[in-house]
């Protein structure tokens, strides 16, 4: 996805509850390397020259209760 000039990489990750934990939490740092690394490996193939970003989309609840929260910029890839 593009916000602008931005390449945004999108962490999706759905829970029924919390009760186990809030999707946020789930993007650990193991996921966080493996979600870079994949975004490396995308720039480098398509040659992308625009800076990037990270984003997660957490989501609760069950259809049609469904609450939605987007983190921006959630983690850096330094």
């Amino acid at each position: 996805m593009r916000d602008q000039d931005i390449l945004v990489f999108i962490e999706v990750k759905h829970r029924t509850t919390t009760r186990y934990g809030h999707p946020l939490e789930m993007v650990n740092a193991q996921k966080r390397r493996r979600l870079i690394r994949a975004a490396t490996l995308y720039i480098a193939h398509h040659r992308v020259s625009s800076p990037c970003r990270f984003d997660i989309l957490a989501i609760t609840g069950t259809p049609p209760a469904l609450e939605f929260q987007w983190e921006k910029a959630a983690f850096d890839a330094y």
